[in-house]
Order: C-alpha cells, then sequence, then structure tokens
C-alpha cells in the first residue's frame, strides 16, 4: 500500500498500554516526534492500579520461550524486527521455568521511563473523548477503552458491530502468608529454576475444592450483557461448571510435578508463579475469577498450603472491547477508510501481551513509512505475527472472535510431521522467511 507523504512531522498515539508504548518507541527511534495520550492516572480503567505505561494487568507472564511453543517463536520474531518493549521484559525478567515472566513494576517503570525521558515523544496525560484529527494516527487504546472515545469511534467506524467479551485477572498471595510446609518448589517437567510454588491436592482435597468453588458467590456483572468470555481465559468458576476434567486438564494438571516427599504425581496441584523480583507476591497461575471477594478468601483458603494466605490482590472481572477488525483493517494495520489511521494491541482482537507489542511494532513502523510516502509492511503469512494479522484482518469471519498468536493459523506444512517436529520445522520457517522480507527491504525498514 502507498500514499503520498503527509506532511506533519509527528505521529498522534492514543493509548499508553504495550501496544501503544511499542508503537511509540517504533517511531521515535525513527527520529519521527511522537504525541501519546494516556488518561491514566486521571482516570483509571476498572482492572489497572496505576499510572504507568504499559501496565500489565492480567499476569506478569510473557509466556513460553520455547521454539516449539507460537510465543517463543513470536519472541524470536520480535527480536529480528527489533522490539523495545521485549528488551526491558529481559531485562525485568524473574524465574518462571521456560517462561518469560517480569517484575510488573519495574517493567512498566522501565518503559515508563524510557518514553517519558525520550526527547522525540511528548506524553499527554488527558481522555481523548473524540477521534483526533491529526493523520497519521495510532489507537492503541486497548480493550479498556473509555467509554466516551469508544462510543465516539463507533460512530467514526459507520456504526460496526460493538464486540466485546469479560476477562478477569487472578488473585495476587504473599509469600509469606504461604505454609510452605504443605508445598513445593518446581517447574513443570523439571524444565527452568523450579520457581513455582505448587500446592498438591488428593483427590478428597479436590473433590472438596470442586464442589465448594462452583457453589460459590460471583460478583453481579457491571454491565447486563450476555456473558461472553474469551476462551483462553475463561474464570476458574465457569471452568470447573464445564466439568472436573475441565480443571484437572486445565490449570490444575499435575503433568510434569512430582511431589519430593511422595515421588508421586499429586491428584491435582495449584501453581504460584512469582510476581515480583522479590519473591515477595504470587499468582495463582491460570485463577482469574469473579467470585465476590470473601467467596475467594473462603474458596482458595481450602488449598493446602493456602490455608492462611493474604490477598495482595483479589481476582477481579471487566469488560473489554474490541473492533470487527475483519470488517474495518487492512492487513498493514491501517483503516480501510482512511489509511491514515492504524489500529494495534488488544482493541483489534489481538489478545495478549507480546501480541500487543508485535502489533504496536508494526503499526508504530507502518505510521512512520506512511509519514515518509513509502509502501507499509505486511509481514509473510508464515511468521506468527503475519499470520495472527491476516487472521484479524479475514473478511471471510462470520463470528470474529479474539486471538493468540497460534501454530494453527499458519499455512501447513508441504507433507505431514510428529508434533514437535511440525512445531520446530514451522519455527525455523517462520525465522527463515521473517530475515529474508528484512533482508529485501532493509532500505526502507529502518
Amino acid at each position: 500500500m502507498f500514499t503520498k507523504s503527509i506532511k506533519k512531522k509527528f505521529v498522534t498515539i492514543v493509548g499508553g498500554g504495550i501496544s501503544g508504548s511499542e508503537a511509540a518507541l517504533q517511531i521515535a527511534s525513527r527520529g519521527i516526534e511522537v504525541i501519546l495520550y494516556e488518561m491514566r492516572p486521571n482516570k483509571m480503567t476498572p482492572a489497572h492500579r496505576t499510572g504507568l505505561l504499559a501496565e500489565l494487568v492480567c499476569s506478569n507472564s510473557f509466556r513460553s520461550t520455547e521454539l516449539t511453543r507460537a510465543p517463543g517463536v513470536l519472541k524470536a520474531e520480535l527480536e529480528l524486527l527489533g522490539s523495545k518493549l521485549l528488551s526491558f521484559a529481559r531485562d525485568c525478567s524473574i524465574g518462571a521455568g521456560i517462561s518469560l515472566a517480569v517484575d510488573r513494576v519495574q517493567f512498566s517503570e522501565r518503559v515508563n521511563k524510557e518514553i517519558e525521558s525520550h526527547p522525540l515523544i511528548e506524553v499527554r496525560r488527558k481522555e481523548v473523548v473524540s477521534l483526533p484529527e491529526e493523520r497519521p494516527l495510532v489507537i492503541a487504546t486497548g480493550p479498556l477503552t473509555s467509554k466516551a472515545f469508544y462510543n465516539s469511534l463507533m460512530d467514526f467506524l459507520g456504526g460496526s458491530d460493538r464486540l466485546y467479551f469479560y476477562d478477569a485477572v487472578a488473585p495476587l498471595i504473599f509469600k509469606d502468608s504461604i505454609d510452605m510446609t504443605k508445598v513445593f518448589k518446581a517447574s513443570r517437567y523439571g524444565k527452568g529454576e523450579g520457581t513455582y510454588i505448587n500446592c498438591p491436592m488428593n483427590r478428597e482435597e479436590f473433590e472438596v475444592f470442586y464442589e465448594t468453588l462452583i457453589n460459590a458467590e460471583k460478583h453481579p456483572l457491571e454491565i447486563e450483557r450476555e456473558e461472553k468470555y474469551f476462551e483462553a481465559c475463561l474464570p476458574l468458576e465457569e471452568m470447573a461448571r464445564r466439568g472436573k476434567e475441565t480443571l484437572l486438564y486445565g490449570p490444575l494438571k499435575p503433568v510434569g510435578l512430582v511431589d519430593p516427599r511422595t515421588g508421586k504425581l499429586p491428584y491435582a496441584v495449584v501453581q504460584l508463579r512469582q510476581d515480583d523480583a522479590c519473591g515477595s507476591l504470587f499468582n495463582m497461575v491460570g485463577f482469574q475469577t469473579n467470585l465476590r471477594y470473601r467467596e475467594q478468601e473462603r474458596v482458595f483458603k481450602i488449598i493446602p498450603g493456602l490455608n492462611r494466605a493474604r490477598f495482595a490482590r483479589y481476582g477481579k472481572m471487566h469488560l473489554n472491547t474490541y473492533i470487527n477488525s475483519p470488517q474495518l483493517l487492512n492487513p498493514d494495520l491501517s483503516f480501510k477508510k482512511d489509511p491514515g489511521i492504524f489500529f494495534c494491541g488488544q482493541i483489534t482482537g489481538a489478545e495478549g501481551y507480546i501480541e500487543a507489542m508485535a502489533t504496536g511494532l508494526l503499526a508504530g513502523i507502518n505510521a512512520s513509512l506512511r509519514i515518509r510516502g513509502k509502501e507499509t509492511l505486511i509481514l509473510p503469512e508464515t511468521t506468527i505475527t503475519g499470520s495472527l494479522i491476516r487472521y484479524i484482518t479475514n473478511t471471510e469471519h462470520t463470528n470474529f472472535q479474539p486471538m493468540h498468536g497460534s501454530f494453527g493459523l499458519l499455512p501447513p506444512l508441504n507433507k505431514k510431521y510428529k508434533k514437535k517436529e511440525r512445531f520446530l520445522l514451522y519455527a525455523e520457517r517462520a525465522l527463515r522467511d521473517l530475515k529474508a522480507f528484512l533482508e529485501n527491504i532493509k532500505d526502507c525498514y529502518n
């Protein structure tokens, strides 16, 4: 896609989350000024707790680093593409086995400092209530877009479907309140440093926990809409209502976790992941929930080792909104009816932290190219990033739902392979094709 150079010498970004922060740094690194609007801390969302840019809301994990997993390949692609936030995440990493997890406060403080001190970026702390007229414009307001701006955006987009789902965060527990005599430290299959705290359950303990969970009282929904959930992030109690096996093959699966005290796999395991660098806070992995706070105290203290748990943060549900990207966006993330506007992050339906980085990176690069009158980039569909963007901009969708980057989105290989070999071949092809792509466009990329 090619257009004449836009005369303005700056790019406007609305939203200072992960995608907006990545976009801002990509644009500024190319010598172009940025005006970045972020409404926090003057106006908070239902889930954020600080005014820091790129605050992590749901989890402190950026998921797997292995090339046999799609998140690992996506990180490798982001390294080739020069992601700024991924490098900060590695600097702020804490032990999480084969996953990349960060001290969430250190990470956001690092991003915040980098952006606010950058000579080409001006941060304006105010709510944007109507669509700015400046172009290029990057919209990165995320799933917690303010009501006023979302209504203005929907009017501008021509009455497009108002898409949404309910999302939830998991509780945080103070480590010094965990009974370490009833738990053990290990990473699944012995991979990594063994920094997870594992709360083992026998069958009887699991049955009691399960029955208590499915009968616990939930918070009423703040907005009376049909309960739509993102399948990859279901509230724990909703998973439980689908049957015990949903938990036993999901967040409570014991596979790869041998209790050193018994030499056996427990019947079920609740994992706790370190959430800060000093190890004082632990996240209940997969325990996103909409239970009332008093019910979280009652239900989760049934878990062995957590009978005296103190909660630094309770789980909480919030409404996430996103646009109908297949109807509205081009494959370079620009708006079909106004190519001077780019969208990125979870408002596009690209779900996840590293997916937000990837779309923010591409939107930032393309806004930089657009302002210089150069052709924008469309990444190869054989990459995780390219296949995800192809998915969210595919006009054949009849029921568009949010999506993580996934091997399932990639074009198939030319023959059948066993799963692990197939995934490695996907990874090799993705990185090979991305390197070739970047080599071909290196003159206009930077």
